[in-house]
C-alpha cells in the first residue's frame, strides 16, 4: 500500500493505493486544506501592478529596487515551458519588485509595483 497526497481543482486528498496483480484499488479521503497549504498573505503595494503574463520561474529582474523604468522596457525574464519571456513594464516610473530570482509564480500574480 502506497499513500500520496493528491490535489484536485484546489481541494487535497489523501490517497491509499494498493497494487494488486496488475490492477490497482484507490480510496480516498479529504485533508484539511489547512494541513497542506500554508495561508497566503496578500501583497499589497502602490503603483502600478505588474503581473506575471503566465506561470514560470524569474529567471532574473533588469532592474534593482528604485530604479526608474519606462513604458514597455523589459524588468523581468520569466522562464515557461523551457523558454525564456521577457516582462515588460505597463508604466513609466519607479519599480519596487515583489518578487526574486528563483521564485515560481501563477498567472496573475503580482511581480511589481511601478510608482
Amino acid at each position: 500500500m502506497r499513500k500520496f497526497n493528491v490535489t484536485v481543482n484546489g481541494k487535497t486528498y489523501s490517497v491509499d493505493v494498493e497494487e494488486v496483480g496488475g490492477e490497482s484499488t484507490a480510496t480516498a479521503t479529504p485533508v484539511a486544506a489547512a494541513a497542506t497549504a500554508p495561508a497566503v498573505k496578500p501583497v499589497v503595494g502602490e503603483g502600478t501592478p505588474l503581473k506575471a503574463p503566465m506561470p514560470g520561474l524569474i529567471l532574473s529582474l533588469a532592474h534593482k529596487d528604485g530604479d526608474t523604468v519606462k513604458k514597455n522596457e523589459k524588468v523581468v525574464v520569466l522562464e515557461a515551458m523551457k523558454m525564456e519571456n521577457d516582462v515588460n513594464a505597463p508604466a513609466e516610473g519607479v519599480i519596487t519588485y515583489v518578487v526574486k530570482k528563483g521564485d515560481n509564480v501563477d498567472t496573475g500574480a503580482i511581480l511589481a509595483y511601478i510608482k
